[in-house]
């Protein structure tokens, strides 16, 4: 099969967990045997054609009048899409919420959207107001898709609701992790006490609720202290930086425990995730976030959100820990009891293993994949 998808955050570079999935499935996707193109928009600089592991991707260069991004990059979209499939002929594209929504209907593919959190579900979920642009767009983009595949059941069933999907079929096909990359590495010292952060370093990754549950930790675990991996956040409106304000809040005494490591490249993290005691994501939502799993795949005693997909990832207390995300208090409490306790660290580490291994490995996950788009393939013809 030739297989394209829509990212415009693939690696290297500046990029989240689509970027990061994208790359892990098409890889191995290629490995399989099918062919794999990914295209998306990027600023002018890195604009251009690589290829990567088998894997082609092509970088659109980005509109630079303001207000024309829609028109002028849907334009080159849909022309680099119809030179590739003129090429080669695409059996499926794939794409986020979004995605779809510059293709005419009648593109000559399948076109399928994978829900890994939309404008309308995030808002939603976080208590924002949608933006009516955004909102209009992703209505348009799921008209246009032939089908649809979620990372999570909650991200599928919220999304079904907020956008009237009625009982269209969603396929549920979490994120992919490389469990040979991200494995437990004996040969690294565990750092003991070290907590362990990863994610844009905003509010809606509940890194504020861990700054602020330090004081409680510290007092309960003296060895306790946080690396915080991540590029800062900046507000649109004032360009206030959300780490000054972290900063700000971070008692003198606790100011040599807080470690703000920067953007760390994502082949750097298994090597840092190591040297931690306990890897701590209290995100006040997600879809399926590859950090949890990431985490759970190294073999590491995980402490995650119980919000949205929490317990689809993670089984809590066995697998890792689930907590109140907006609660430092509560917080604290469910981290204390890890720091303090080796043995329970190596029991949910070694079930956090097995079930990235079970659920959530590439491998696995590629076959799952790969049967998804041949049932697609054969409904384009017939």
């Amino acid at each position: 099969m030739h297989i394209c998808f829509l990212c415009n955050e693939y690696p290297p570079g500046q990029h989240g967990g689509v970027g990061s999935f994208t790359q892990t499935l098409a890889r191995q996707l290629v490995a399989r045997g099918h062919q794999v193109s990914v295209v998306g928009v990027y600023p002018g600089e890195r604009a251009g054609e690589e290829n990567d592991e088998g894997v082609r991707v092509l970088r659109l260069p980005h509109a630079t009048l303001p207000g024309t991004g829609f028109f002028v990059n849907g334009s080159r979209l849909h022309r680099a899409l119809l030179h590739l499939h003129h090429q080669t002929p695409l059996d499926l594209v794939e794409g986020p919420e979004l995605s779809l929504a510059v293709l005419p209907k009648q593109f000559p593919a399948y076109k399928v959207i994978r829900m890994n959190g939309g404008h309308q579900f995030f808002a939603a979920t976080l208590g924002a107001q949608p933006r009516r642009w955004r909102s209009w767009l992703e209505q348009r983009s799921f008209s246009h898709a032939d089908r649809l595949c979620a990372v999570s059941r909650f991200v599928a069933e919220t999304t079904r609701q907020l956008l009237h999907l009625g009982e269209q079929p969603i396929e549920i096909l979490p994120n992919p992790v490389d469990t040979e990359r991200f494995r437990p590495q004996p040969e690294i010292a565990e750092q003991e006490g070290l907590l362990f952060f990863a994610g844009t370093v905003c509010e809606k990754k509940g890194i504020r609720q861990l700054v602020q549950a330090m004081p409680q930790i510290v007092a309960a675990a003296p060895h306790a202290r946080l690396w915080i991996a991540g590029r800062d956040w900046h507000d649109p409106q004032t360009g206030a930086s959300f780490i000054e304000k972290l900063r700000g809040m971070i008692p003198p005494a606790l100011t040599d425990r807080i470690e703000f490591k920067g953007a760390v490249a994502h082949a750097e993290l298994p090597q840092m995730m190591a040297q931690a005691s306990v890897c701590v994501y209290p995100s006040h939502m997600e879809a399926m976030p590859l950090a949890w799993l990431e985490g759970l795949a190294m073999g590491k005693a995980v402490v995650a959100s119980e919000t949205g997909p929490g317990p689809e990832a993670i089984e809590d207390g066995v697998s890792g820990r689930l907590c109140n995300p907006h609660d430092p208090a509560a917080l604290a409490e469910t981290i204390i009891p890890l720091l303090r306790d080796g043995a329970l660290r190596q029991r949910l580490g070694a079930q956090a293993r097995q079930r990235a291994l079970n659920k959530f490995s590439v491998t696995a996950l590629a076959e799952r994949n790969e049967d998804f788009y041949r049932r697609c393939k054969q409904d384009a013809q017939g």
